[in-house]
């Protein structure tokens, strides 16, 4: 089993830098960072892990940038968003973004990509909420036709660009996508259509909705071979790790405390065991 991490890294936590390295020489396989640009102090979307908002929400460090830092100081450690809210951004920039970081990286990355649960913040973006998971699918097309070999189209219904001159491009063509998202009909469509695999949080409930999902794949087309599924933000165990093995299961991202380096580092030291 491979064992990535996750982290809410803010301007009062660990850093980018002393982290990446930390987690090579350690082993662990990855280092996977959420994005929020901003949380609207007047908001009524309830937090979907029930109770307060963490604060540590409203000072999340741009992924890219602290992605691209953590790329300059390694060389196996690989990289990704979990999750990149899509629709929230221009999609040619995002296309330029994700190109020049796996690029950089020489196709480390891995592309997260997750629909939202802040209302608010998505607004503020000009999203609306009720379209914001075809808004994010005709992005990904946008950009997949912005990092293909040669200067391809797109038109969409909510982004289009001219066939391009766009480099640098990804290592290997695109990066591998994830999509984050809870299980149903309507998710798995869309990553059997345009991702590599899903993003399951906490990775509760796969026994069920596994083969559901391994079905909509196949029936899509797609290799079974293929499908990946990243168990994300996991509190790990002996237990659940034995589990999501069992069912195929070859990564696992595993959650770091938003703390100072003393803490993180003492997390770090106690999920070795894992690696």
């Amino acid at each position: 089993m491979r064992i990535a991490t996750t982290i809410f890294l803010t301007d009062q936590t660990i850093s980018p830098v002393r982290l990446a390295r930390e987690l090579e020489q350690r082993g662990f396989a990855g280092l996977y960072l959420p994005e929020h640009t901003h949380i609207p102090v007047e908001r009524t979307s309830p937090y979907p892990a029930g109770g307060d908002l963490p604060p540590e929400y409203g000072r999340i460090l741009d992924p890219f940038v602290a992605l691209g830092q953590a790329a300059a100081v390694t060389e196996r450690l690989e990289l990704g968003t979990g999750i990149t809210l899509v629709a929230q951004h221009d999609p040619i920039d995002l296309a330029k973004q994700v190109a020049t970081l796996d690029h950089l990286s020489g196709g480390r990355f891995t592309l997260g990509v997750g629909y939202g649960w802040n209302r608010e913040e998505a607004e503020d973006h000009g999203v609306d909420w009720r379209s914001r998971r075809e808004r994010t699918r005709d992005r990904m097309a946008l950009m997949r036709a912005l990092w293909a070999a040669e200067p391809t189209a797109y038109q969409g219904a909510t982004a289009s660009v001219r066939a391009s001159h766009a480099f640098p491009k990804p290592a290997g063509g695109a990066p591998r996508t994830l999509i984050g998202g809870a299980a149903g009909p309507r998710l798995f469509a869309h990553i059997a259509e345009y991702a590599d695999g899903w993003l399951p949080i906490g990775g509760r409930g796969l026994t069920e909705t596994l083969p559901v999902l391994r079905e909509t794949w196949e029936k899509a087309g797609r290799d079974p071979a293929t499908l990946q599924v990243v168990p994300y933000a996991v509190h790990p165990t002996e237990g659940k790790l034995a589990r999501f093995a069992g069912l195929g299961i070859t990564e696992t991202v595993v959650q770091l405390p938003p703390g100072d380096e003393a803490e993180v580092l003492r997390t770090l030291d106690a999920y070795a065991r894992y690696v």
